[in-house]
């Protein structure tokens, strides 16, 4: 079954109008017809099973049949905090971490970060991470899409994580490994908040900080990754130790 993604408020009833590229893609790509079977997501958490009821030059009328909660989202909260990155790095990344689960992605400027673009800039890229994430949760089928969060300064993330149950800094000069120093998993772990640097890394001051504020700082082996390889690694490894990509905490998310 095919799946595509719908703006909650265009959901009436037990009808939903499909409009733009998706429809365009359904009509002339997929050449789906009257009576066929597809499946939406709004980016909320709900997922729905529709048949397609007609279509007209612009839209597709779809019947909802049937709906119901996500069943793709992790059972953790993941936020990670990137040192803002060089050209289309990151571009990349939101698509990645879209995939992976994450649920939300806060870029930051670090004391090394080479790439510092104005506000102008920044807004243009955001809404091109915006709609990055929602075209990558339409391919890996996320109950939620991935929020982007404002460029902040490196002391603005670290308050943003303040209320977090888990604040981490993954570091290339941390030799303790997080299966080593973090807590083992368990009902109470809601939210992760994950602080990577950029290209040069973060400073012997940044950590200082961090570590004065609660983070725990973590390496990631003992070779030297890319700064966007690093934050899919980070990533990866937080959703097997307390997400869904490890089977013990899969088979309890399927008991709740």
């Amino acid at each position: 079954m095919r799946y595509f993604f719908i703006e909650p408020l265009e959901i009436s009833g037990s009808t939903s109008i499909i409009t733009g590229s998706d429809a365009r893609h359904i009509k002339t790509v997929l050449r789906l017809k009257p009576g066929d079977k597809i499946g939406l997501f709004d980016g909320k958490g709900m997922e729905y099973r529709a048949e397609i009821i007609a279509f007209s030059p612009e839209s597709i009328t779809v019947s909802i049949t049937d709906r119901f909660p996500s069943t793709s989202e992790s059972p953790v909260q993941i936020i990670i905090a990137q040192g803002f990155l060089k050209e289309k790095k990151m571009d990349g990344l939101v698509r990645q971490l879209s995939e992976l689960g994450a649920t939300k992605y806060i870029p930051f400027f670090a004391e090394r970060s080479v790439s510092r673009p104005d506000k102008k800039q920044i807004s243009a890229r955001t809404q091109r991470w915006k709609k990055i994430a929602k075209e990558s949760l339409k391919q890996c089928k996320c109950g939620r899409i991935i929020e982007i969060g404002e460029t902040v300064s490196y002391e603005e993330v670290l308050k943003l994580g303040e209320s977090c149950d888990l604040k981490i800094v993954f570091w290339e000069s941390e030799f303790k490994l997080a299966n080593t120093v973090l807590p083992k998993p368990n009902r109470q772990m809601n939210t992760i908040f994950a602080v990577l640097g950029p290209e040069g890394g973060l400073t012997s001051g940044e950590i200082e900080s961090a570590r004065n504020r609660g983070f725990v700082t973590v390496g990631l082996g003992p070779r030297i990754l890319r700064a966007e390889t690093a934050t899919v690694a980070a990533c990866v490894l937080l959703q097997y130790l307390f997400g869904d990509m490890n089977q013990k905490n899969l088979d309890k998310k399927k008991e709740v």
